[in-house]
């Protein structure tokens, strides 16, 4: 009998240690890291490691949102090895700037793409982003990301 009482109490208890965690996983906002240019905004992933930056988008077959590379200020140049996907790339300065925009394919010779001046960030999206919403040098990027930068 009291054996019987013993497990149904732990069952109850598990029950409710189970719902509150479901209830707890339906109630907090979902983490999303995401780029804004021009009122239009673009999920993303963060690079910002050295092996995430090297690994960039290569042998992916497909890109949804986009990729945002982190820097420390500096001159930061790109190159399509390895990618298998057309890309619109985008350097941002310290001021949170567009300062270039390259439109980018796979190759297999690759040559380097980037402007000479200081860049904090680059954000590679799926090629035709920038030219369907009207993305322009100059343009001011916003940035909302749960991870600081």
């Amino acid at each position: 009998m009291l054996r019987k009482k013993i497990n149904k109490n732990l069952l109850f208890f598990i029950l409710i240690v189970y719902v509150v965690f479901f209830l707890t996983m339906l109630i907090m906002p979902k983490v999303k890291n995401e780029v804004c240019v021009n009122e239009v905004c673009v999920l993303v992933e963060i690079a910002d490691s050295p092996k995430e930056i090297e690994e960039g988008l290569m042998f992916r077959e497909e890109l949804e949102g986009g990729m945002l590379f982190v820097f420390d200020d500096g001159v930061h140049k790109f190159w399509m090895k390895d990618t298998l996907i057309s890309l619109d790339v985008i350097w941002i300065n310290e001021n949170m700037e567009i300062i270039q925009i390259e439109t980018l394919e796979p190759c297999e010779k690759c040559s380097s793409y980037g402007p000479d001046s200081s860049v904090r960030y680059v954000l590679e999206v799926n090629a035709g982003f920038v030219e369907a919403n009207d993305i322009e040098i100059g343009d001011v990027v916003k940035l909302n990301v749960q991870k600081s930068l």
